[in-house]
Order: C-alpha cells, then sequence, then structure tokens
C-alpha cells in the first residue's frame, strides 16, 4: 500500500505491549518512521533475548520510507537499529545523547559506515519530504526525552515519545506550559500518545523530590555500606545519587557496563559534569563501610548484571549482613519473580533491603492521569490516537481522552492501517504485523517451528530411539534409548529397558506393507516410546527416532 493525498498512521510494534517501539506515518506517496525498539525476551521465548517487531509491511516499500526519527535512547525505542537499520537504507536522525548511544551501537555492529546517522540539536528541527517535524523536549527518565511535531499537508501530529511533566527534571529543560499551549493554539490534528501510566491517580512525581528522599535515606545509614540500583539509562538519577555521595560524606563507586556507557555518553553531551570523581572496586572494599557509596545495574532481576553477581557472591563488590541495598526503581510487569529472586538471596545473608515502599527514592518517567489530562487541555486535539501501552492501557487513555473532550479517539493496534486525515478519522485496513526473534546469531519468526520445538521440548522433554530395520520389517540392531529432561533420576535404566522392549514388539507388530513403509515403522517407534514414558512419568516427551535401514 502506498499513502495517497492522506495522512496514515500505522505502528508495527509497541501498540498492545509495552515496548518494542516501531511507528509509521504515510502521507503523499512516503513513509516516515519513528523509533526502531525492541524489547526483552520471557520465557515463552526459551533460549531468546531479544525480541523485535517484524517489519516485513515497511522493508518492502523502504524505496518510499524517507528516513527513522528517533525520539529518545531507551532501548524499547533505538534498540533494533543495529539489527534492521542498514536493511531499510535510510537515514537516522537523533539528538546529541541518542545519537552518541546509537553510534556505538553501529560501531558494534560494523555498521558505521554503513547506516547514515545524523544529528540534530535539541529542539532542532528536520524536512523530509511531506514531513516537518521538530523536537520538543519534555522530561522522561533519561536525558533527552523527545516529543516529535509533525507537520503535513493534512495536518499536525503531536508524537509524545515516552514523558511526563517535571517542573524539576534536574537534567534537560523540556518544554513549558507556555510553549505546549502555543502548539495547540496552532491546532494539533492528533495526539499519539503514551499509555503506560493511564492507570496512575496521581501525578508521577519529580526527580527533585527523589533527590530528597534519597538524601535522607541514605544520611540514615551511618556506618553501613550502602548499594544502590536504578535504571542505568536515568541520567537524572545518576545526578542525583552523585550528589547524595557527596552530601552524606561517601565515595562513589559504579558497578555495570550500561552504567559506564551511559556515563560516557552523558558526559559527552554536556552532563553529569560534575559527578564525583569515582573509586574502583578495590579501594570501595577498602574503604569503611560508611564512607562508600555503590551504584549497580540489576535492579530488574538481570541474571548477569552486577547486583545479581553480587548476590550471589561472585562479584568483587561484596556486601555482608548489615549492609543496605536501595531499590530506586520500579519492577516492571514480568520482572518480579528474577527480582524476589535476588532479594531472597540477599536477604538471607542479613543485607536490609530497601524500596520505595519506605521513602519516596523513585519516580516513574511516564505520565499519570493528571498529566494526560494536562496535555490535553494544553494541545486540544481532535483525534487521540493512544500507544505504548497493553490493550487495557491503550483502551483506559482512548476512555479518559473521549471524557476530557477530544472528539475521536481511535484503539489501535500493531498492524492496524489507521487514516488521521482527511475524512473521519478511522482504522482503514490491517497489514502484516508480528514479532521475531534473535535466536542466537540468526533472526527468525516468533512463532516459527524451532522457537515451538523448543517450547515442547521445555515442557515435556526429550527421548531418542536409535535402531536399525531391515527392508522386510526386523529389527536387526540393539535398540537404543536416551531421555533428556524426564524426572526418572533412579528409574531411568527401568524406563530404558521396558521403553526397549516397547519398541521391538511395535515394530514386530507391523504387518504386511506396514513393515516395509519407513514412515510407519517411525511413528510405531515414535509412539510406542511416547507411551513408555507416559507410564513412567506422566509426561508425553517429544521424541526424536534414527531410522537406519540394514
Amino acid at each position: 500500500m502506498t499513502p495517497g493525498n492522506e495522512l496514515l498512521f500505522l505502528a508495527l510494534g509497541g501498540s498492545g505491549e509495552i515496548g518494542m517501539n516501531v511507528n509509521l506515518y504515510g502521507c503523499d506517496g512516503k513513509w516516515l518512521m519513528v523509533d526502531l525498539g525492541m524489547t526483552f525476551a520471557d520465557p515463552y521465548y526459551p533460549g531468546v533475548d531479544l525480541v523485535f517487531a517484524d517489519l516485513e509491511f515497511i522493508e518492502e516499500r523502504s524505496q518510499d520510507l524517507l528516513g527513522i526519527v528517533l525520539t529518545h535512547a531507551h532501548e524499547d525505542h533505538i534498540g533494533a537499529v543495529p539489527y534492521f537499520a542498514a536493511d531499510l537504507g535510510v537515514p537516522l536522525y537523533a539528538t546529541p545523547f541518542t545519537a552518541y548511544l546509537v553510534r556505538e551501537k553501529l560501531a558494534e555492529a560494523g555498521l558505521l559506515d554503513t547506516v547514515e546517522l545524523i544529528e540534530i540539536e535539541n529542539e532542532g528541527s528536520l524536512s523530509l519530504g511531506p514531513f516537518d517535524i521538530e523536537y520538543v523536549p519534555l522530561a522522561h527518565s533519561i536525558a533527552e526525552g523527545n516529543a516529535l511535531v509533525i507537520d503535513t499537508p493534512y495536518g499536525r501530529v503531536f508524537h509524545t515519545g515516552d514523558w511526563k511533566l517535571d517542573e524539576d527534571p534536574l537534567i534537560g529543560l523540556p518544554a513549558t506550559t507556555e510553549e505546549l499551549t502555543a502548539i495547540g493554539d496552532e491546532g494539533v490534528l492528533a495526539l499519539v500518545c503514551d499509555s503506560t501510566n493511564v492507570f496512575n491517580p496521581e501525578p508521577s512525581g519529580s526527580e527533585s523530590a527523589v533527590r530528597a528522599g534519597l538524601l535522607a535515606m541514605v544520611g540514615g545509614l551511618d556506618g553501613r555500606r550502602v548499594l544502590v540500583t536504578t535504571f542505568a539509562s536515568n541520567v537524572a538519577r545518576l545526578q542525583t545519587l552523585g550528589e547524595v555521595a557527596e552530601a552524606t560524606g561517601r565515595r562513589l563507586c559504579v558497578a555495570g557496563r550500561s552504567l559506564d556507557r551511559i556515563i560516557r555518553a552523558a558526559q559527552a553531551s554536556g552532563y553529569l559534569l560534575d559527578l564525583p570523581e569515582r573509586v574502583d572496586f578495590d579501594e570501595a572494599m577498602r574503604l569503611p563501610r560508611g564512607e562508600v557509596l555503590i551504584l549497580a545495574t540489576g535492579g530488574q532481576g538481570e541474571p548477569r548484571a552486577a547486583l545479581a553477581r553480587v548476590a550471589a557472591e561472585q562479584h568483587p563488590i561484596a556486601l555482608v549482613e548489615g549492609d543496605v541495598v536501595l531499590f530506586s526503581s520500579r519492577q516492571i510487569p514480568g520482572n518480579e519473580v528474577a527480582i524476589g529472586r535476588i532479594m531472597n538471596q540477599l536477604a538471607a545473608r542479613g543485607i536490609d533491603l530497601l524500596t520505595d515502599r519506605q521513602g519516596f527514592i523513585h519516580v516513574s518517567g511516564h505520565p499519570g492521569r493528571p498529566e494526560l489530562q494536562a496535555l490535553y487541555s494544553w494541545l486540544r486535539p481532535d483525534i487521540l490516537v493512544p500507544v505504548h501501552g497493553e490493550m487495557r492501557h491503550m483502551r483506559e487513555q482512548a476512555r479518559l481522552g473521549r471524557a476530557e473532550g477530544i472528539p475521536h479517539a481511535i484503539l489501535q493496534g500493531n498492524g492496524d492501517l489507521v487514516r488521521l486525515a482527511p475524512g473521519k478519522p478511522g482504522r482503514i485496513a490491517q497489514v502484516r504485523s508480528g514479532r521475531l526473534v534473535l535466536d542466537g546469531d540468526i533472526i527468525s519468526p516468533a512463532d516459527g517451528e524451532a522457537m515451538g520445538a523448543r517450547r515442547r521440548l521445555a515442557a515435556h522433554a526429550l527421548v531418542v530411539v536409535a535402531l536399525a530395520v531391515s527392508g522386510n520389517g526386523k529389527v536387526v540392531s540393539a535398540v537404543e534409548v536416551a531421555a533428556v529432561g524426564l524426572p526418572l533420576d533412579e528409574d531411568m535404566g527401568a524406563f530404558v529397558a521396558e521403553a526397549q522392549s516397547d519398541v521391538e514388539r511395535a515394530v514386530h507388530g507391523l504387518k504386511g506393507t506396514k513393515g516395509r513403509d519407513r514412515e510407519a515403522v517411525r511413528e510405531a517407534v515414535r509412539l510406542a516410546a511416547r507411551r513408555a514414558a507416559q507410564r513412567w512419568s506422566g509426561k508425553k516427551p517429544v521424541v526424536q527416532v534414527m531410522l537406519r535401514e540394514a
């Protein structure tokens, strides 16, 4: 489909889910992409770390794609860049902090000379075909969070990206009420808006309030070694923790490569320039316990992050009974079990755990209901398109927008092609969308046979049967049976012996042409081994038959 004399919106990722944001705007025969993100895999994708949006729709139309404009540097907005930008073959646009981190990703992937990255100054603008785009800074939990004002011949779109309201954000200068009202005064056709915290009845809160909360909490822990874990990308929080370390007479130690990367990018972009000098692990361990503040990655339970290794006593940073871990972050849905596992490891060793339930030490980077209502009143859009949320979040934002007087609210999901103008806005078609996974070094369909087989193996175990059969259907070798994952540690030998006998009987029981039919023999062997496994374990394993003719 090629856009005609119209303005279209299409999400390929990030609508109906939190993460993996990929949004397209179509106008006068051309497409514009906003963000190219990914998400992290969950147990539904065993053996996989990264999940991407399926970009087949725009890959087939890449000759009409003008560019990829990135709103900010969170992985769910830029993480897929090294995997797809070269194939899409268009320039990337980003403000300095985001551009620095994207440049590092491209360098790691050997793509610096292949993918064009154009740095746009903060509050800068660019024009791509029928799209005139202006960066509008908004507060978020990372430096240089931006909305985009996208002007087209058919109306103006305000694409929020991820955002919140914060009168004292510590890092950056977000657009003021007056500036946002002025944008609304010029007319906004459509507001494409973050839905993450729509159920939160309170404003998200200010980073300056977190600074006061952390200062009070850490200041009350004299004589104890303190480790704080937070989102590595939250540059304002890193600024706060540096100030807290100085104010409480502690030296700052940083543990985690992603923290090192963010600090490097922030300082190259003009932020964190007064961060205290850091001490290394050895010096941190030599300092008196009450004179060090450790900043570590891993607050979401990531198994390879610094906090997990500290909890397992596999890191140069050592905590002992009476030390304290502060979780200056929120639990991302789906990570509760992993976080709980690490908390329990720490608690078992007598280490005290403090979260935002004990003090005001974290605020969200997404807008609560009052903030959404305020933005509606300033921009006064004709159309609300909720994105960046599960379906329940987007549906609730659509309801809220209508209640606040927005004439049209369009509930859409990945693959829903929406016409914004001209005429009555609404969905006009469904296009291919879906998920891809990075499986080892290969990007493959998330619903492909390999992933389905791996789920079956994880749930039901594996039995392998190997034997040789003559041309007339006689077993002419020993039947070998091996099992992986069956809960038969003490009974494995007895199970194998019985499965061998069952397989031989099943093959000998095939009469006439069936005994000479290799597929019939293979199926008889598979069923015999599977039934034996079910009798012994209650499991129905995947059975692989290795049949050799003799």
